[in-house]
């Protein structure tokens, strides 16, 4: 796993041994950030069950103003902290060791992109999205990763689904928020 492009492109990313992180396969990530490469330079940036890191990182890297990396399991974000370092974008980042359900409920920031990748077995997305809509910035976009049969089920007003991508048992759900309500 690497950085694709910006000033750290081709740094070596690590991640957590074992089945507790699933790291975003590149294609995938590619897929993304073609879909999002004006909106990063500048943009201030949630990582939502950061695990490694990566996508968050793939922003600093490519002009990203300030990046919060969360995740509820300490190696993750201790492995997070050591790919920051290694990228040389650790000064513009945060770090929290909590649960997303926990940050969403306290942060004061607004976020332009938000990437949420939790476990597939959790259920969360539609718990947590009504949260994720608080905390995002007018116009700014979340990016759901999820299984392939997700939807969200609870319709959110000023919340549109700009599109959704397959990727075999992968779906990647973009959604924009047009305004606060």
């Amino acid at each position: 796993m690497r950085v694709i492009s910006g000033t750290a492109r081709g740094k070596k990313l690590e991640s957590i041994e074992g089945l507790s992180t699933r790291p975003t396969i590149d294609r995938v990530k590619e897929g993304i950030f073609s879909s999002i490469q004006f909106m990063v330079p500048g943009a201030m940036v949630l990582d939502l069950f950061a695990g490694s890191g990566q996508m968050g990182i793939e922003c600093l890297s490519r002009g990203a103003e300030k990046a919060v990396f969360v995740d509820s399991n300490k190696d993750a974000t201790n492995i997070v902290i050591q790919n920051l370092k290694s990228c040389a974008v650790f000064d513009r980042a945060r770090v929290a060791n909590m649960s997303a359900t926990d940050f969403l409920t306290t942060t004061k920031d607004k976020f332009d992109i938000v990437f949420l990748d939790p476990p597939y077995n959790m259920g969360i997305l539609d718990e947590i999205m009504q949260k994720v809509y608080q905390i995002t910035a007018d116009g700014g976009i979340i990016i759901a990763e999820s299984e392939h049969d997700w939807s969200i089920k609870t319709e959110i007003e000023g919340l549109r689904e700009v599109k959704k991508y397959k990727y075999g048992k992968v779906s990647v759900t973009k959604f924009l928020k047009e305004k606060d309500i």
